[in-house]
């Protein structure tokens, strides 16, 4: 601690050096905290059962990538939100203009018939989107 006590030649008050941390940890504690509780809930698009497959991993090129899922009942969505088949690129269409990379991944449940699957990608294709990646979880 830098307290300093009154000698011969100096004057009756001191300063304190010190600074109190004190306050600093309980706050970097509470954000730390708050990190913990919503960094899980930030994954990408709806909840699916995924297929699972022994694929390697895509490096992705931007933090944030554009997701479509399609649920068990073949409802699409463009991140969380839902979207009908028919008006889907109309929607993707100035999300993609909006970024660099124009690569899709596609989400889809694994109860759901692989010609709905094959819908989604072909309208995707239709709709200049070449880069699709499917979404699965790694084989247990």
């Amino acid at each position: 601690m830098a307290f300093s006590t009154p000698g011969l030649g100096e004057e009756e008050h001191s300063e304190l050096a010190d600074i109190n941390v004190t306050p600093l940890v309980d706050v970097m504690l509470v954000l730390l905290i708050i990190f913990m509780i919503t960094a899980p809930m930030l994954h990408q698009g709806i909840e699916v059962a995924l297929p699972k497959a022994d694929a390697e991993p895509i490096t992705l090129r931007v933090d944030d990538p554009l997701v479509l899922s399609v649920n068990r009942d073949g409802l699409v969505y463009v991140q969380d939100e839902p979207i009908h088949p028919s008006q889907l690129m109309e929607r993707l269409a100035p999300l993609l203009e909006a970024r660099d990379e124009d690569a899709v991944f596609l989400k889809g449940d694994r109860e759901l018939p692989y010609g709905t699957v094959m819908e989604v990608l072909a309208i995707l294709n239709k709709g200049g989107v070449l880069q699709v990646g499917m979404v699965t979880e790694k084989p247990e």
